[in-house]
């Protein structure tokens, strides 16, 4: 069982980086993962479960187009639907901060965030070959939030 979707802060950056390193062969460090939290133009959103952190994602962005950088779920949390969570509370808060289109790389060995994406309406836009350091493809994708901005519109 997960919780409330909530905003992160630089002084989270140590909880974060552990579950990065659960996430992914070359994780971020704290210093990283602070310095990004730092920045006006990015937003990172956690959810939580009662073990812990069970997911966060994080965001740059800037004018009406938001890129997301990374996010990870926790081993035990996923196929819990803590990463659809995480992306619809992503979208809400995209929207009322005036975003409009959203971009991300993924790897192309990386099927269960693919699925994750394709279930919340992300579309390939491009390919990056050998983007990553082992030398696999990145699938560019992008989605579009309708109805952004303040107006409701």
């Amino acid at each position: 069982m997960t919780g409330p979707v909530e905003r992160v802060t630089p002084a989270s950056a140590g909880r974060l980086a552990a579950l990065h390193a659960s996430s992914f062969d070359r994780p971020w460090s704290p210093a990283d993962l602070a310095s990004l939290l730092h920045m006006p133009s990015t937003l990172g959103l956690s959810l939580s479960s009662r073990d812990g952190l069970a997911g966060f994602v994080l965001v740059r962005m800037a004018l009406d187009e938001a890129e997301i950088l990374t996010i990870a779920v926790h081993p035990d949390a996923r196929r819990s639907g803590a990463g659809r969570q995480l992306m619809d509370a992503l979208d809400a808060a995209l929207r009322d901060a005036g975003i409009e289109r959203v971009f991300l790389e993924v790897s192309t060995q990386n099927v269960a965030a693919r699925a994750l994406y394709d279930r919340t309406g992300y579309s390939q836009v491009g390919l990056r070959r050998g983007y990553y350091s082992d030398g696999t493809d990145a699938l560019v994708l992008e989605k579009t939030l309708h109805g952004s901005g303040q107006d409701g519109a």
